[in-house]
């Protein structure tokens, strides 16, 4: 029973340890304070491109990671979801339109102009898969031919804006 009961100890420890930070509330407002109960703001920012989120939906297996099979049957899928009428390629404005599906916005990169090898105004499956090739290169930092979550995000400290960091005339560098 001791031993149920420490071990329960310790596993709640880290809950307990929280740091909670409250938020002032503005003079005269009787309101609670937004956020009285969050945690404070972590140190990092994670980033995560538009094209790292349609890389991890290619995980087919559920394993956070993206193996080159799986990234191939995952961009050809996107592709023909989107090639309805199964013409073997996309026009510029279908091609905005697979960006937003995939990637959450039609103006992701990469853009139709650097994909469109040949500069037909259609980009086929070939040339789209050319291009991805690079990205499966650059996000596979290891080389091991598999794609792991943590390949796909940047981690980034944050950086609050100190005096003078403000932006200045038309929304440019210092003051």
């Amino acid at each position: 029973m001791r031993l149920l009961f420490a071990l329960a100890a310790l596993i709640a420890t880290p809950a307990f340890a929280q740091e909670r930070t409250r938020i002032p509330t503005p003079e005269g407002n009787s309101a609670a304070p937004i956020g009285a109960s969050t945690t404070q703001q972590p140190a990092f920012t994670v980033i995560v491109e538009p094209v790292a989120m349609m890389i991890a939906a290619f995980d087919a297996d559920g394993d956070g990671k993206v193996t080159r099979a799986e990234f191939d049957a995952g961009l050809k899928h996107s592709f023909d979801l989107v090639d309805t009428q199964h013409q073997g390629w996309l026009g510029y404005i279908a091609y905005s339109d697979w960006q937003e599906r995939w990637m959450g916005d039609r103006n992701t990169v990469p853009s139709p102009f650097e994909v469109d090898r040949d500069g037909d105004n259609k980009v086929t499956f070939a040339e789209l898969a050319e291009r991805f090739d690079l990205l499966f290169k650059r996000f596979d930092a290891d080389k091991n031919g598999v794609i792991e979550r943590k390949e796909l995000v940047t981690i980034r400290p944050q950086v609050m804006p100190g005096p003078g960091m403000g932006r200045g005339k038309k929304g440019r560098g210092r003051n």
